[in-house]
């Protein structure tokens, strides 16, 4: 299963990725396809989005059984034995960030 959220993205994106997922809500697709076509698609998604965001979630085999991308996120992916996390910023005005 594939999980795909993006925001302020081009239409172009969305139509290619109705040919691939079901949109579940606005910007949200869910699919199965094999790795191949996740990674052209991944590919697709990052020289497109432009200025806007991506995230793809994926399940694979791994401690957490799943993996995910981002693209144009605020939030940095860290792996901390062998688990990847969120870091987000805190709301402060410093750069200092917060882990959960």
């Amino acid at each position: 299963m594939i999980v795909i959220v993006l925001s302020r993205c081009p239409d172009s994106l969305r139509g290619d990725l109705c040919k691939w997922f079901i949109e579940i809500s606005v910007n949200v697709y869910i699919g199965n396809v094999s790795t191949r076509i996740r990674d052209y698609l991944w590919e697709r998604i990052c020289s497109t989005v432009r200025g806007g965001k991506a995230v793809m979630a994926y399940n694979t085999n791994t401690v957490q059984g799943f993996e995910f991308r981002t693209k144009n996120a605020d939030w940095d992916v860290i792996e901390l034995d062998m688990i990847n996390l969120i870091r987000r910023p805190l709301k402060t005005e410093s750069k200092e960030f917060e882990y959960f």
